[in-house]
């Protein structure tokens, strides 16, 4: 039986990444865009949910990311 965990590893790295404050967060505070802040909003959270989900799904669906297991 073959799992295909392409999908999974891109969700993960992609949570990692676009998690608000980590590396950046889009809208700031003060600014549209700080990095390395820490800090999160509520809207903050509600623009990285979009982007992780527009990501991902380009990434599944349109490009296709398999990593074939098994």
């Amino acid at each position: 039986m073959m799992t295909d965990w392409g999908p999974v590893i891109a969700a993960v790295v992609l949570f990692i990444v676009l998690s608000p404050g980590l590396l950046f967060q889009l809208p700031a505070r003060t600014r549209v865009i700080e990095f390395g802040n820490m800090y999160t909003s509520g809207i903050s959270i509600l623009v990285h949910a979009i982007l992780f989900f527009a990501i991902l799904t380009i990434l599944v669906i349109a490009v296709g990311v398999h990593v074939r297991v098994g």
